[in-house]
């Protein structure tokens, strides 16, 4: 009890609040980074996805490429990064922290949208050639309303990791929630590191309840009863199989 007394405490304490070092700013720096990470990786992973599993070339390599990029420790590759010049001169560890969040946030989102266009059904696709749609209208208004619930489902999954990871920031010196985690740890306070980590964990699952509502929003309704959704509901699919089935 004398734990959570002291947590509490330290909610309560206005200058936590406060100033650059506030939870308010630092809470708004993570959500502006993971965004901004977000934003990137999912033009970068929806886009290749999309094209991929489109025209049905080249997504071995580059879903399992991608994957295989997942086993190099984030903290590693920020480590690589920050002390590697034409990097560590750009944003005092900001744009290491961003391109180390990309790399983790892609994979997830390329191997979604390349499964979830493999999915779209070859009988909708004929359907649709008959009715005298052209190549590009196929896939812009057949193929991705029907792949985009389960490349939402990728963004999520990473969005998530993303919120997770982007502590490390602070270990190059960005002021986000990770400060007081990191803080925690050099002055062996564990109740600001336990609160810190808390802070964290309350962003991380708000993300998480944000895009599953959008997963929701982008899924038609005849779809949102099947155990397939109820499925993605809960977790997506990870990996890659060259005939693509449900997850």
């Amino acid at each position: 009890m004398h734990f959570l007394d002291e947590v509490w405490r330290w909610f309560a304490t206005g200058s936590n609040w406060s100033g650059s070092n506030g939870i308010a700013d630092r809470v708004l720096l993570q959500i502006e980074l993971s965004a901004t990470v977000v934003a990137a990786a999912g033009f970068v992973g929806i886009g290749i996805g999309f094209v991929l599993g489109h025209i049905g070339r080249g997504g071995f390599v580059a879903v399992n490429s991608a994957n295989a990029a997942r086993a190099v420790p984030s903290l590693a590759l920020l480590t690589l990064l920050v002390i590697w010049p034409v990097v560590s001169l750009k944003g005092d560890g900001a744009y290491a922290s961003f391109l180390t969040l990309v790399a983790l946030a892609v994979p997830p989102i390329l191997t979604n949208a390349y499964v979830g266009m493999r999915e779209v059904d070859p009988d909708v696709k004929e359907a649709a050639k008959g009715s005298g749609l052209s190549g590009w209208q196929r896939f812009w208004r057949v193929e991705i309303p029907l792949a985009a619930p389960l490349a939402v489902a990728g963004v999520r999954t990473a969005a998530v990791e993303v919120v997770a990871t982007s502590t490390l920031a602070a270990y190059v010196s960005l002021n986000d929630l990770g400060g007081f985690i990191f803080a925690g740890l050099n002055t062996n306070d564990t109740v600001e590191m336990f609160c810190g980590a808390l802070l964290v964990a309350v962003l991380a699952g708000l993300t998480d309840t944000l895009l599953r509502l959008c997963y929701r929003l982008v899924t038609p309704e005849p779809l949102r009863h099947s155990s397939t959704y109820r499925a993605r509901s809960r977790g997506v699919v990870r990996g890659f199989r060259p005939a693509a089935g449900p997850a």
